[in-house]
């Protein structure tokens, strides 16, 4: 049975923020420095590359409990590494054929029943295989409905959203425009769907705006903004449109209910900026905030990271360095986590920075053992995998 999830709005366009954790991107937080081995447990995993076909250029797309997926993007291939490093499988089913894939948007691999289900960006397809490329099935979605982030939302169900919606909604279209664009009754983004098949379970409505928040080239035409719309968490996932200033859990009994905001609405700022949602993980919130603008690529003031202490409310932005990599500084962003097991992400570590820095005695510990073994010509690079206290 198809459900609706209906928000009870108020005078901002989204559910009451009363008592909710408030940022208000007007301030100038404090950096604090914060020991990444303080709150989190470091491995170093290094794929092996011995073999050909496990070279790739690109990066992790999800993590299960035993194993890393990668896509390489030179090949289309889909390659499975377990927890150590050690190649499992690989499969390439790249083509315009009925049981293959392109432009490959999501990719989330469900370990107890071996299916991996591989998104095609801005269409309503959604092909299934087994680690080894054996065809499953085809999810077919409404006409219309384009996936552009995938995630699993239980046993049964996944949770996709369409970005074209939400732009779709920014530029309305002319009268001239006659490309055909589905409307629902509900307008929403966000749609649980079937593992099985595809049927839409229930769509997830939530507020919408005609700020038109894409990002500009330097000639001022289009560019698609770079957005994280959904993270995953341990109560359900974490649901955010620029829109709102708000990040809403969507819960495992279906509930929709906000967990933080920011202030101003992004309509009062100019330039506008934008709540890019939120990574939270038991004592931290990690936030990311976004300033729309026309120089995309020139200014890298454009992306502020923060992290939220939950216990006492505190907010800093970020400054968090690694023990084993003396000089190196990282962010943790919401988008880091939006597939992955439990309360994992994770970081990529460039091989030839990494062999730049062991020669400079810069490394220590594991992290130093390993990347001594390594050749910067022949090797993959190294992955820090994050595992939240």
């Amino acid at each position: 049975m198809l459900t609706v999830t209906l928000l009870t709005c108020c005078s901002h366009g989204h559910l009451s923020t009363v008592g909710l954790p408030v940022m208000d991107v007007t301030k100038n937080y404090p950096e604090k420095e914060i020991i990444l081995s303080d709150i989190a447990d470091i491995t170093y995993v290094h794929f092996d590359s011995k073999h050909d076909d496990f070279l790739y250029r690109g990066n992790i797309r999800y993590i299960t409990e035993n194993t890393f997926v990668v896509n390489d993007a030179a090949t289309h291939s889909i390659l499975f590494f377990s927890k150590d490093g050690t190649p499992k499988s690989r499969f390439n089913r790249y083509g315009n054929g009925p049981e293959e894939y392109w432009d490959i948007g999501s990719i989330v691999y469900d370990e107890a029943t071996n299916e991996v289900f591989v998104g095609i960006y801005w269409m309503n397809i959604i092909q299934v295989y087994s680690s080894k490329g054996e065809y499953r099935r085809k999810l077919l979605l409404p006409h219309g409905v384009r996936v552009s982030q995938l995630v699993f939302f239980d046993s049964q169900s996944l949770i996709i959203y369409d970005d074209g919606r939400r732009l779709y909604k920014a530029q309305p279209k002319t009268p001239e425009d006659n490309m055909g664009y589905l409307t629902h009754t509900i307008d929403s983004s966000f749609f649980l769907i079937s593992k099985a098949n595809g049927q839409v379970l229930d769509y997830i409505q939530m507020s919408t705006s005609q700020n038109d928040l894409s990002f500009k080239t330097s000639s001022g035409g289009p560019m698609l903004p770079v957005f994280t719309n959904m993270v995953k968490h341990t109560e359900g996932v974490l649901l955010c449109n620029p829109e709102t200033d708000t990040v809403f859990l969507y819960s495992k009994d279906k509930e929709l209910m906000p967990i933080n905001y920011k202030i101003p609405p992004v309509d009062k700022t100019e330039p506008k900026v934008i709540l890019n949602n939120c990574m939270d993980i038991d004592k931290y919130q990690f936030m990311e905030t976004q300033t729309v603008g026309y120089d995309y690529f020139g200014d890298n003031k454009r992306d502020k990271y923060y992290i939220r202490d939950k216990i006492t409310g505190e907010i800093f932005e970020q400054k968090i360095v690694i023990p084993d990599y003396k000089g190196k500084k990282i962010t943790i962003a919401p988008g880091l986590n939006i597939f992955f097991h439990k309360n994992i992400t994770y970081i990529e570590l460039a091989l030839i920075e990494l062999k730049q820095a062991y020669r400079e005695n810069r490394l220590s510990g594991k992290l130093k053992q390993l990347v001594a073994t390594l050749n910067e010509n022949e090797d993959n690079n190294v992955f820090m995998i994050i595992n939240f206290k």
